[in-house]
């Protein structure tokens, strides 16, 4: 294997939300879109589709809490 095959991510088929205007390029993941489903560019209507994409974990990793007293 060359070195570009190895650093390719693996691609996964993701459902995403694309503008319907063929004109704008906005997408968005599924799990990070708004409920309503407009395009934070243009305004339009979003529209379902499937893209490729590579995996992202999407949980943020929580902080220990400190104490009050720790400030």
């Amino acid at each position: 294997m060359s070195t570009s095959e190895e650093t390719k991510p693996k691609l996964l088929p993701t459902k995403i939300w694309k503008c319907r205007n063929a004109e704008c390029k906005a997408w968005v993941r599924e799990e990070f879109a708004v409920e309503s489903q407009v395009c934070p560019l243009c305004k339009g209507p979003m529209l379902r589709s499937m893209r490729h994409l590579p995996a992202v974990q999407n949980k943020a990793k929580s902080q220990p809490r400190k104490k009050k007293d720790e400030f």
